[in-house]
């Protein structure tokens, strides 16, 4: 037996919540559906707790409506619209179950915009902020086709594939960042406090101190006099390179650059292929019209270089060219999309083939990750070794320099 948190809903719409002991999350299904609820959200006690201990800990955190509860919002919206709630009443139940107050003041707005006659998409078209053009476009189309609660599956299995591969990189970058900063702490350390201590030394000795000792006393004592300047130089370097990205001639230049990386440029390609893939093809597959998705698409793609591509290929749609052929004008797609693209629109599947070329990509990039980090860990810590191993060296032979030991 274990304890569970759930929050569930009547059918009058009275929302409840509480916690419930129970075998499995099964159980507490089956216990609320016996007592007339509708289960929304179940999870553990222990998971609930440390919720809202982190929200306890952390009150100067400023709340944002990021992805996960985006989804968490669309998982919800579709269970309440799939029991045959009304959609007002089951925006006035997420209203109440959102744990956000940013986003329970959102969803209180769509529904105050609703009653007073809009559609849910322009009422979410409101709060672009929180509702990208992507979501909002497929919910007019799912209005406009009758196939509401369809759609927002979808737009759910989009945000669920984009989430997950957010995921996948942040672990994957963990231990690298964690192990670049340990090597540059080490670094400091020994370079603040230690060499400057070995310099103490050599002046009460009075003996001559040998060149690498020199080296990297003139190192420490530049770091320690200068550590101001140092600061500053990298604070505006860095305001002055954010200042520059955001313009749109540095982030075109930018992007371009980056693409042209060995290594990294062709993940980032990838990346940005299956992007474009499974947000048309979901898009489309919501029967969105294409220039329109295309139209939408392009605010998507986070590569500058990449998104420029957008506008010759709508034009091509424009002409009747077809979508292949502007697409690998451009010259930005790999052969393998171009070919796959061309398949799917010869057998009238498009937006089938754009789902599988994001899946293969969204594949291909996880297996290019994992090879760039198990090639960059082991360069980082010789790098490190070499650093931390050639300062180490030089202090010993300092100290036998001292005690005119040979070395």
């Amino acid at each position: 037996m274990g304890s569970y948190y759930y929050k569930a809903t009547s059918l009058d719409g009275k929302v409840a919540e509480g916690f419930m002991d129970a075998a499995d999350q099964a159980g507490v299904l089956a216990k609320l559906r016996d007592t007339g609820f509708l289960p929304i959200k179940v999870s553990s006690a222990e998971e609930k707790k440390s919720l809202m201990a982190m929200n306890f800990q952390m009150p100067w955190k400023v709340e944002r409506v990021a992805t996960k509860d985006l989804l968490l919002f669309s998982q919800e919206l579709t269970t309440l619209l799939k029991s045959g709630l009304p959609l007002d009443r089951s925006l006035a139940i997420l209203s109440e179950l959102s744990e956000k107050k940013v986003f329970r003041e959102v969803v209180q707005k769509v529904l105050r915009d609703i009653k007073g006659g809009k559609s849910l998409a322009e009422a979410m078209a409101e709060h672009p902020r929180v509702f990208p053009k992507l979501y909002t476009n497929m919910v007019k189309a799912g209005e406009a086709s009758g196939a509401l609660t369809q759609v927002i599956e979808r737009v759910m299995e989009f945000l669920q594939a984009s989430e997950a591969l957010r995921n996948y990189f942040t672990s994957a970058l963990i231990y690298p960042a964690l192990l670049a900063m340990v090597g540059v702490a080490s670094v400091c350390i020994l370079v603040v406090f230690v060499i400057p201590e070995f310099a103490k030394v050599f002046s009460d000795v009075g003996v001559a101190i040998p060149l690498p000792m020199r080296i990297m006393m003139g190192i420490s004592d530049f770091f320690s006099t200068f550590w101001w300047l140092i600061l500053a130089g990298g604070a505006m370097g860095y305001l002055s390179f954010r200042r520059w990205v955001q313009t749109d001639k540095g982030r075109l230049s930018w992007d371009t650059r980056l693409l042209r990386v060995p290594l990294l440029g062709k993940v980032l390609q990838k990346m940005e292929v299956a992007r474009f893939a499974r947000t048309l093809g979901t898009l489309l597959h919501s029967a969105v019209p294409l220039l329109q998705a295309l139209a939408i698409v392009k605010e998507t793609i986070n590569n500058k270089s990449i998104a420029n591509a957008m506008d010759p290929i709508r034009m091509g749609v424009k002409k009747g060219e077809g979508l292949t052929n502007p697409i690998q004008a451009t010259g930005v797609f790999p052969a393998l999309a171009i070919h796959l693209l061309r398949v799917g629109e010869e057998s009238g599947k498009l937006d089938v083939m754009l789902l599988q070329i994001a899946d293969t990509y969204d594949g291909d990039v996880r297996q290019s990750v994992q090879r760039l980090i198990a090639l960059f860990e082991p360069l980082m810590i010789l790098f490190m070794g070499i650093v931390i191993g050639t300062m180490v060296v030089s202090m010993l032979w300092s100290i036998f320099s001292i005690n005119d030991v040979p070395f």
